[in-house]
């Protein structure tokens, strides 16, 4: 797992759905929020990347992020958005059911996963906070990319 700093209290997080699942995001990564638009496929590319989008004139990769998760492929309709997010260098749009809310970070609100014995459990979830809507994983956007497309960036 790649070192990640976490928020600290007061940060801003953004949450998604996937399914019946919430995930934060660290609003200082997100560069934008858009409208599901049809992607163009990359050939032999990893099934959790959709493909590409024009993103005024830059092209710009689109992941599955359901899918790249583990928690099945997400079936991208007109009310699903593309989160573009910065990962490095690199920006990145990121396909969830729903953007939810936007959190404030408190003091003691953010805990480490659980642990079960999977390290690769802790490679996407970097902590675990409760909210009213349920428990809501903190996202490490750093290894969304795998390594080897990170060092590509």
């Amino acid at each position: 797992m790649t070192s990640t700093a976490l928020p600290s209290s007061g940060a801003e997080l953004v949450t998604v759905a996937i399914g019946e699942q919430q995930f934060a995001i660290d609003i200082m990564s997100v560069r934008e929020i858009r409208g599901w638009t049809a992607s163009t496929p990359l050939p032999n590319a990893p099934s959790h990347f959709l493909g590409m989008i024009n993103l005024r004139g830059s092209i710009l990769p689109v992941v599955d992020l359901g899918a790249r998760l583990g928690l099945g492929a997400t079936a991208a309709d007109r009310s699903s958005v593309v989160i573009v997010v910065q990962i490095g260098s690199r920006q990145v749009g990121l396909l969830v059911d729903a953007v939810c809310d936007i959190l404030a970070l408190s003091d003691g609100m953010l805990q480490s996963p659980p642990d079960i014995g999977a390290p690769e459990v802790n490679e996407f979830v970097a902590g675990v906070m409760t909210t009213e809507h349920g428990i809501v994983s903190l996202l490490c956007l750093d290894n969304i990319l795998p390594a080897e497309e990170r060092e590509a960036a």
